[in-house]
């Protein structure tokens, strides 16, 4: 018995050996990171080649296994941003509507740097303006606190008789879309000095020369004077303009002049980014 207790005792002393840790899985995150990553390398591939890719040639160049080089080509095919014809892939409508969406921003982040540029060395806000879908679209403002643009009070779109800018785009159509401006957007009263009524905003619109400045002075808010140039790409009629307070009128004619001038270097630049 004694035997048999010692033993008992011997064994109770043992210490349990520790078990080996189960193997983990990767943290969900991590893994769809790596899925990220790697449909990204072979979204960059397939654009890389002009007239498609095979899947095979992709998880070369890639270095991604096969298997998981045909899982991902299946749920890009399945998402719209590829498209398999005859064995070969190719970007789909997804990427170019991504990659068309890049380059918009590329030419907008290339008129907001032109136009600051304009605004710091004249000294005044500059507007970048166009006329499409029958409507005035102010696309992009540059200003800083110490010059800062004109507050849009009221509706731009439908004061355009009042301001330099629409006034300048209805300058560039031709008569029957003028009236067909008007008839949407009545020539009412803004301030004592708006043009009174349709007849004499045309009659001035007709007056207006080609590339001519055109100016407005408090006519769409009281203290503020206002000059736009015209700017003719193909059948887009678009404008750049700049205000000023009105003490500082006299500087009006020599700031948008100045402008012109840096307009003419730079008119490439901004027939790329008319579109915007």
């Amino acid at each position: 018995m004694a035997t048999t207790g010692t033993g008992s005792a011997h064994l109770a002393a043992v210490p349990p050996q520790p078990r080996s840790p189960a193997p983990t899985a990767p943290p969900p995150t991590a893994t769809l990171i790596g899925s990220v990553q790697r449909a990204m390398r072979l979204l960059e591939t397939v654009a890389g080649h002009e007239y498609g890719a095979p899947a095979k040639q992709l998880a070369r160049e890639t270095g991604l296994a096969l298997p998981t080089t045909y899982h991902l080509l299946r749920t890009l095919v399945h998402e719209g941003y590829l498209r398999r014809d005859k064995g070969l892939f190719f970007l789909g409508e997804a990427a170019e509507r991504l990659s068309s969406s890049g380059a918009e921003q590329k030419r907008r982040s290339t008129v907001v740097d032109i136009l600051a540029r304009w605004r710091d060395a004249i000294g005044a806000p500059v507007y970048y303006a166009v006329y499409r879908e029958g409507e005035i679209d102010v696309v992009c403002v540059s200003e800083t606190p110490a010059q800062p643009a004109v507050a849009e009070w009221a509706d731009f779109r439908e004061t355009g008789h009042a301001h330099a800018i629409g006034q300048c785009l209805l300058s560039q159509l031709d008569e029957e879309a003028r009236r067909d401006h008007l008839d949407r957007h009545p020539v009412r009263p803004v301030t004592p000095y708006t043009v009174r009524d349709d007849h004499s905003l045309l009659r001035r619109l007709e007056r207006t020369r080609p590339m001519e400045l055109v100016m407005e002075r408090q006519e769409y808010v009281l203290g503020t004077v206002c000059a736009a140039i015209p700017i003719t790409v193909g059948g887009t009629a678009a404008s750049m303009a700049i205000s000023l307070p009105a003490h500082q009128a006299d500087r009006l004619v020599p700031a948008a002049q100045r402008l012109q001038a840096e307009m003419g270097r730079l008119v490439g630049s901004l027939t790329l980014s008319i579109s915007i």
